[in-house]
């Protein structure tokens, strides 16, 4: 006999909930049972083959104890001729072989229809989250996404191929296995089911302690893996290093190693105990149905009790081991089922505020201004980060935003193309209200340039080709020629398939944002918004890079938010920004006038820089000098 639950690693844990998972069970309801379904339904019919197989797989897998018992009976009956103990070897042999691809053709069924749920869920999920708003990504940690996206998702098939089917198989074995033991002897039967609580009780015990114990460990592991990512990676250890802290830090490795060790320790102690208290009970069990087997032939209280049917008694009581501990544990894979799909559907029922409306329009913004009516927005309604914003940029001009830092910048462009919508006023292009536009229209009109420069992990070419996917490579090298890019990638030893690495690490700062720059051009947009765009280049790249705007902006309506001095010079109008409302606005010479916010940012911010650039200049200008004397 095999004992259940001798495997109490995976098993054990399964067996029993955590406290985080007790306090957040899910709420069975018939909606959500009916949502589950849905997923299953496009398959109904590969799952009535699944259970057919199980069906057959329980009732064949009958035979070969049945068989062993007519073996043995065979064997204590003169008369008993070597043919026909050679018909029930291959019959046993049959019904083993034809069980066994039963159970492989079931297998594969489950699997495929697993991996098709699984294949409609990773779209349907994907489909969902590309289509949730800015909001929702600057609010959610990536790691929850992805775990939705890949680890939830991917347990739904445990739970079709597994939980579902296991069920369903564990229900068809104790149910045939009883009808079996049953119509055999119904005294050895009630024996034999006698025992069962023998290997399954113990084993629900013993297996709970084990898991508290793994759970332990598995913490303490946790926190010796921190340490270690934590102390051993490149800027951990050099802060260790910097602050004279390796003696600390291994004392406190130590200190959790050695909590680590001795949990390890009474783990396995308590799984020898274990298996010595298993094996006994694996002995005792049939044991005691031979014993009552042997009882009821002496004393007659069955007469038509074999020998072979004590054998097979014992055989189909042992089938029954597994699939009891199973069902005790129901409730448990019945559980996590649920909060597993409940995780999945938290996410699918997130709506998107930003709706693309049913029949947006399309109208030609080239020569549009744009107005920002009265706007107020806040991701709490309660707080608003953006009041009473009001202001206008006729059509082809370019306006600068200025501010300190967490003023609403950034938040007044993002309301343009609509990665958030305002609590109150309208963002209009034209007379025409942005929540009105196709979005994909609206945002192909609109070209960004953030400060934070993103690249995808792939050729430089490819990352162009984001903006323009029909780009021909002429206007791929117009559009970097422009950007002041197309000489580095020249002499770059696989040109325009140079790979620029995850998130463009490849490359400097300055590089990533010439080609995220390029890419704009190349996408030519009608309408231009620059966050901060010459934030990552040095004076010289910068020079070559405001030569590049200038012809990106001739002719579209541009706004700018902009640190530079060299940027807002050349904007039509400044609008000063602070608090989350536009305290000024005019051009350089009025605001300075004005004496108010702008002109205490110009002291305390541009003028610094146009000290250090004269400083700088002067700088050149006498090694300049100096060489020219020398020759």
């Amino acid at each position: 006999m095999a004992p259940p639950g001798m495997g109490l690693g995976p098993r054990g844990a399964r067996g029993f909930l955590t406290e985080e998972e007790k306090a957040n069970m899910p709420v069975v309801s018939w909606s959500l049972i009916k949502r589950i379904l849905s997923y299953l339904k496009p398959y109904w019919v590969q799952f009535i083959f699944v259970f057919i197989a199980i069906l057959l797989s329980s009732v064949i897998g009958l035979y070969p104890s049945i068989i062993t018992g007519k073996i043995v009976t065979a064997l204590g009956t003169e008369g008993t001729t070597m043919k026909y103990l050679v018909q029930l070897i291959l019959t046993a042999f049959a019904t083993l072989t034809v069980s066994q691809v039963i159970g492989v053709l079931e297998n594969y069924i489950n699997a495929w229809i697993s991996q098709r749920i699984i294949f409609d869920m990773k779209n349907q999920m994907y489909d969902h989250l590309q289509h949730m708003p800015h909001s929702f990504f600057t609010g959610e940690k990536q790691g929850d996404i992805i775990t939705r996206m890949n680890t939830d998702i991917s347990g739904v098939s445990t739970v079709i191929s597994s939980t579902l089917s296991n069920i369903v198989s564990n229900l068809a074995t104790v149910i045939t296995t009883l009808v079996a033991l049953f119509s055999m002897s119904w005294r050895l039967a009630l024996v034999g089911i006698i025992v069962i609580p023998l290997l399954v009780l113990p084993s629900k015990a013993v297996g709970k302690t084990r898991y508290q114990l793994l759970t332990a460990s598995q913490e303490k592991n946790d926190e010796m893996n921190e340490i270690i990512n934590e102390t051993l990676s490149v800027s951990g250890s050099l802060l260790v290093k910097l602050f004279t802290r390796e003696k600390q830090e291994y004392d406190k490795f130590v200190e959790v190693n050695k909590e680590l060790t001795d949990i390890s320790l009474k783990e396995q102690r308590s799984g020898q105990w274990f298996r010595v208290l298993m094996g006994m009970f694996t002995q005792v069990g049939p044991l005691l149905i031979y014993f009552a087997g042997g009882l009821f032939i002496i004393r007659g209280l069955d007469s038509g009790l074999q020998i072979g049917t004590i054998t097979a008694t014992v055989a189909l009581v042992n089938r029954l081991y597994r699939p009891v501990e199973s069902l005790l544990n129901i409730q448990v894979d019945f559980t996590r089922s649920l909060a597993l799909f409940s995780r999945i559907f938290d996410y699918f029922d997130m709506t998107n505020p930003i709706k693309d409306p049913k029949h947006g329009i399309k109208p030609d913004v080239s020569d549009l201004a744009i107005t920002y009516d009265h706007v107020a927005f806040g991701y709490n309604p309660e707080k608003l980060i953006l009041k009473d914003i009001s202001f206008s940029v006729p059509a082809g001009q370019m306006y600068a935003i200025v501010g300190p830092s967490g003023s609403g910048k950034s938040t007044i462009v993002n309301l343009l193309p609509r990665l958030y919508d305002p609590n109150d006023g309208g963002v209009f292009i034209g007379s025409h209200n942005v929540h009105n536009f196709d979005l994909e229209y609206l945002r192909d009109c609109i070209g960004v340039v953030t400060q934070e420069t993103y690249l995808f992990n792939g050729t430089i070419k490819d990352n162009l080709l984001y903006a323009k996917e029909d780009a021909t490579d002429e206007e791929i090298e117009r559009a970097c020629k422009i950007a002041s890019i197309h000489d580095f990638i020249l002499n770059q030893p696989d040109g325009y398939n140079t790979e620029v690495g995850n998130r463009g690490l490849k490359l400097s700062g300055g590089e990533k944002q010439r080609i995220s720059i390029a890419r704009v051009i190349l996408k030519n947009p009608k309408i231009l918004i620059l966050d901060e765009a010459t934030s990552a280049l040095d004076s010289i790249s910068e020079s070559a890079i405001q030569d590049a705007l200038d012809v990106l902006m001739e002719g579209r309506t541009s706004i700018v938010i902009a640190h530079r001095l060299s940027t807002i010079l050349k904007a039509d109008k400044i609008l000063v920004v602070n608090q989350g409302v536009i305290q000024e606005q005019g051009t350089h010479e009025d605001l300075l006038e004005l004496g108010g916010t702008y002109k205490e940012l110009y002291e305390t911010q541009f003028r610094l820089v146009l000290d250090m650039e004269a400083e700088k200049a002067e700088e050149e200008k006498k090694e300049s000098e100096k060489e020219d004397s020398e020759k």
